[in-house]
């Protein structure tokens, strides 16, 4: 069983930076790839970026590419999403997500994953 808790979440205006945080429970963190998806109002779940279980081979989605930058520290048991250059469109509800794996993969689809935080949302002002 893992717990995911959010932090880092806000209002800021467009062009400005935010720095999103996932705390994991347990101690087999580095066992898990993990994800970042958001939520816009009236919109599905969508995906971000993920990174694998040694914090390498991050794969993120074509329209963060160059702003957002995934990491994790598996000694602290949590993976942070740097926000830069945020746009409106980058606003929504933000979740992180484990995925129990023992391959370096990086995982795309919700499906996949088997824990999910509880969100924290992101407001991006134009």
């Amino acid at each position: 069983q893992v717990h995911l808790v959010e932090s880092g979440g806000g209002l800021v205006q467009a062009g400005g930076s935010l720095r999103l945080s996932c705390a994991a429970s347990g101690r087999t963190f580095s066992m898990y790839a993990m994800g970042w998806f958001r939520q816009a109002p009236g919109k599905e779940r969508e995906f971000v970026v993920g990174i694998s279980r040694s914090g390498g081979r991050p794969y993120y989605a074509d329209p963060v590419k160059g702003r957002f930058t995934i990491s994790r520290d598996n000694a602290k048991n949590t993976v942070y999403l740097q926000m830069n250059s945020l746009k409106p469109e980058d606003t929504g509800v933000y979740y992180c997500a484990a995925a129990q794996t023992m391959t370096g993969a990086v995982f795309t689809e919700p499906r996949h994953y088997d824990y999910w935080g509880q969100g924290t949302q992101v407001t991006v002002s134009s």
